[in-house]
């Protein structure tokens, strides 16, 4: 079993049906976290910690102690896997403080295949507020695993400067002595295979506009997978790369799901599971399937007669709606738009349109037009 050979164990917080473990230890002075599965080794001691403005939070760490509790509560969500989820989890926070006295909690949710965890911060004495630069948080992976992973794309490169733009290609059962140099990283999630002992994805949820969104680091330190953040050559150089946070404060929750196959991979609804809803909506909206013509005709499609085709082939399928993408506002324009959208309704299709959002972070022209549009009127008004 994993906890008999590491030191420093402090302590282990159990999956419902106790087959999933992670065991919290401090080493050195330093803060990890491991996680076996039907008594399988998953992840070896793998970092925790971050660092901060107000101080370090990876070194000159003890534990003070850990609060135990359970979640069980049911949802409904109709637009994933499942309408009707019953999450069920063991609940561990675990105390710290670093080498000035500064304590932080790291939070573990445990459920049968899944594990969330994530930083929460309290008040330190006048400081309300703090930038956290780096993270320690890692996860180390047994030798022998495969990867499957998708690089992050290199910043300002590729179409009008567009990348990163989460459109690479995930490589496929890669040792991670090949895959494991990428000057960037690589997205959430992350597929991992640990030879016979099973499956392990990784992912991120619950980001807001409190906290930056991160991704995998390149594994630089052996077979240890870090998270990082933002790249500083990205929104075209403009903005930081690390997270300001207000005291009290959590960080988004990084997730752990693993299987013997990939079912519980597949099945997952932990992205759900550990938040909740910011806001009620302000309208039940509908939701349904959508013929798409860029998919096979691309930019050449982006016509009146090739959408009228296209309205036709969803009215004929029985699709709810048509999605028609980049370049609708100038090579229809937007009286003949109204035309195709009254048309769309006779056949009872309703429309979807692509919008440009980018803003001045790169060159891409779609939508450019119509957004100043929009400016130039609202100042007219």
């Amino acid at each position: 079993m994993i906890l008999k050979y590491i030191v420093g164990v402090l302590a282990v917080v159990s999956s419902p049906d106790k087959q999933l473990k992670v065991a919290i230890s401090v080493v050195d002075d330093r803060p990890y976290y491991s996680v076996s599965y039907k008594d399988k080794v998953m992840l070896e001691n793998s970092p925790l910690g971050f660092e901060s403005n107000e101080g370090d939070f990876t070194t000159g760490v003890r534990m003070l102690g850990d609060s135990a509790s359970t979640i069980d509560k049911d949802y409904t969500q109709e637009k994933i896997k499942r309408s009707q989820v019953h999450y069920s989890a063991n609940r561990l926070s675990c105390s710290f403080e670093n080498a000035q006295k500064r304590r932080f909690d790291i939070v573990f949710q445990v459920s049968n295949n899944d594990i969330a965890f994530r930083y929460e911060l309290p008040v330190w004495g006048q400081r309300m507020a703090c930038v956290v630069g780096k993270e320690a948080t890692g996860f180390r992976f047994p030798a022998g695993t495969t990867t499957f992973l998708s690089p992050m794309m290199n910043p300002m490169t590729g179409f009008a400067r567009t990348a990163p733009s989460y459109e690479s290609l995930y490589g496929a059962d890669l040792p991670m002595d090949t895959a494991n140099f990428k000057d960037g990283g690589f997205v959430f999630p992350g597929l991992f295979r640990v030879g016979s002992s099973g499956w392990v994805l990784l992912s991120e949820t619950g980001v807001s506009s409190l906290y930056c969104a991160s991704h995998l680091g390149d594994c630089r330190n052996g077979r240890t997978y870090t998270v990082d953040y933002p790249d500083s050559r990205q929104n075209n150089g403009f903005g930081g790369t690390g997270a300001a946070i207000a005291l009290p404060g959590v960080t988004p929750w990084r997730t752990i799901t693993v299987g013997e196959t990939l079912k519980p991979i597949v099945e997952t609804t932990i992205p759900f599971d550990v938040v909740e809803p910011l806001y009620a909506a302000s309208k039940v909206f509908t939701y349904g399937r959508a013929t798409w013509s860029w998919i096979v005709w691309q930019d050449a499609s982006m016509n009146y007669e090739d959408q009228v085709k296209y309205i036709d082939l969803a009215a004929a399928m029985g699709y709810e709606y048509i999605l028609m993408d980049a370049f609708w506002d100038t090579n229809i324009g937007k009286s003949r738009m109204a035309e195709l959208v009254k048309y769309a309704g006779s056949k009872k299709v309703g429309v979807f349109l692509w919008y440009n959002s980018n803003g001045p972070e790169n060159d891409a022209p779609q939508g450019r037009e119509i957004r100043c549009i929009r400016l130039s009127s609202g100042r007219r008004k």
